[in-house]
């Protein structure tokens, strides 16, 4: 019975850590290269390719507006749309 109860707590703290974790958004005109790496699907070179697309171009107006940078297509997009913003998360 005790195992079956510290293992409940456990797996709850888990499950909670997680989604705090996962509600976490990045913001893309705000975020440095190791932040934006730390979305799975992005590496060093997309990074790259984000900040350098911002500071030619200026902030993005929605996160749909990365499909404008080198190496995001669409599908990507639609998988990561989730864990990115265009603002901070107190705005």
């Amino acid at each position: 019975m005790l195992k079956k109860g510290f293992i409940s707590i456990v797996m709850a703290m888990l499950l909670s850590s997680g989604l705090a974790f996962s509600a976490e958004k990045v913001n893309i005109n705000t975020a440095s290269s190791e932040q934006l790496q730390s979305i799975k699907g992005f590496g060093q070179a997309t990074a790259k390719s984000i900040i350098e697309y911002r500071e030619e171009n200026g902030s993005f107006l929605t996160v749909a507006d990365l499909v404008n940078v080198k190496g995001i297509g669409s599908k990507k997009l639609d998988k990561l749309s989730e864990q990115l913003s265009v603002s901070d998360p107190e705005e």
